[in-house]
């Protein structure tokens, strides 16, 4: 078993909230203030203090700095962090946490990284916010780190490029692939800051992982929310292993109800599913109102997948709702496998069982094309696919 930290993201996420969650959750503020305190930053250093948001405890960090008009390059802030007081790893933390921000911007303004010219995250309180965090994952030492979908807020704000829609566009280039959560809260709450924290160092993204909580550190933002705590949870803990080769990981459920397609439409959009790279697809027969026969269309897939497979089942069927939600799953060690028969290798698939058993599973297409080949019953194909496998091949 490990050390794993989760980040809770209902709220949001930024450079700030980061930095009051780790130190509410035990970091040492004094090693994160030498760490700030050497980066040539004149006056520079974080503050923390005990607030509420929305009657729930939390930690805020801010950071003290004297006014500066400076917006720096990458290359500029590198070599300020290969100056500072930092170790090796806290070091190639922080240079990839800029770096991401880097080709986001980059991406977006259509230039390259060495000439992005950073505004905001160049500021003296940006790379504080930036360094800090680097440097208190570090001290934290979680082996593992996950994270919840990510709330981005809505609406429009104001940056040194003029209006735009949340996310910013940075933070949208820096959230791709990563699953965002659903949110009516006018505002940013999601910063360039934050989402290039969680593209750099997050592992994956889904439900709390199987853990025992040991420290629970609430970090708060700056803003106070009417509608909920603007706050950041970061949970640590010791995972709780799966046993023996049991695996855990998470997919996306997508599902829907038809009563008024024909069976070849459902057939033909399970094909599209296939394709597109769904986990598993299948129907079951259901009655629906006024005891009309129908038909549950499910569909299982990697949570960055389900947008692309959302757009398929309104495509491709007569559905005006699809339900989904995450699900954890275990899943055993696999990997793929042939054997050698009288009529050539069939191919299939190894699986090691929780108590360390081996069990083998010919694929249905390469018995299908064995007894397609020699005019065989399929099932005689299957069993002497099954009698040719030999643990000790493996």
């Amino acid at each position: 078993m490990g050390k794993v930290a989760y980040l809770d993201c209902a709220s949001g996420i930024s450079g700030d909230m980061t930095l009051g969650a780790l130190v509410d959750a035990g970091v040492d503020l004094a090693a994160l203030n030498a760490a700030v305190g050497s980066l040539g930053l004149p006056g520079c250093r974080l503050v923390a203090r005990e607030v509420k948001k929305q009657a729930y405890r939390a930690t805020q960090v801010t950071v003290e700095c004297q006014p500066e008009h400076a917006h720096r390059h990458l290359h500029q802030i590198l070599a300020m962090i290969d100056r500072g007081r930092l170790s090796e790893r806290q070091k190639q933390i922080a240079r990839r946490i800029f770096s991401r921000l880097a080709e986001a911007e980059a991406k977006v303004h259509g230039t390259s990284i060495e000439k992005v010219h950073f505004h905001e995250v160049g500021a003296a309180d940006s790379i504080a916010d930036i360094v800090g965090a680097a440097v208190g994952w570090d001290l934290l030492g979680a082996e593992r780190i996950v994270a919840s979908p990510v709330a981005t807020g809505c609406g429009r704000i104001k940056m040194a490029h003029g209006e735009c829609s949340v996310p910013a566009p940075a933070t949208a280039e820096l959230l791709r692939g990563i699953p965002l959560a659903e949110s009516a809260i006018e505002g940013e709450l999601t910063t360039p800051t934050g989402a290039a924290i969680l593209a750099t160092l997050v592992d994956s993204f889904g439900p709390l992982p199987a853990m025992k909580i040991e420290r629970i550190g609430c970090g708060a933002g700056q803003k106070d929310l009417p509608q909920q705590a603007n706050v950041l949870r970061l949970l640590v803990g010791e995972a709780v292993e799966t046993a023996g080769n049991v695996a855990a990981d998470q997919v996306c459920v997508l599902e829907t109800n038809l009563d008024d397609l024909s069976g070849e439409m459902i057939g033909y959009c399970t094909t599209r599913l296939w394709e597109a790279g769904a986990l598993d697809v299948y129907t079951t027969a259901i009655q629906m109102k006024k005891g009309r026969p129908g038909v549950k269309l499910s569909v299982l897939c990697r949570p960055e997948d389900a947008a692309a497979l959302e757009g398929i089942l309104f495509s491709e069927t007569s559905t005006l709702g699809v339900r989904r939600w995450l699900a954890g799953r275990h899943v055993l060690r696999r990997q793929n496998h042939a054997v050698q028969t009288e009529w050539g290798p069939i191919e299939g698939k190894v699986a090691w069982l929780a108590e360390g058993a081996v069990r083998f599973a010919p694929e249905y297409e390469s018995c299908r094309r064995i007894a397609a080949q020699h005019n065989l019953p399929l099932r005689v194909v299957y069993e002497k696919a099954q009698e040719a496998f030999d643990a000790k091949d493996l």
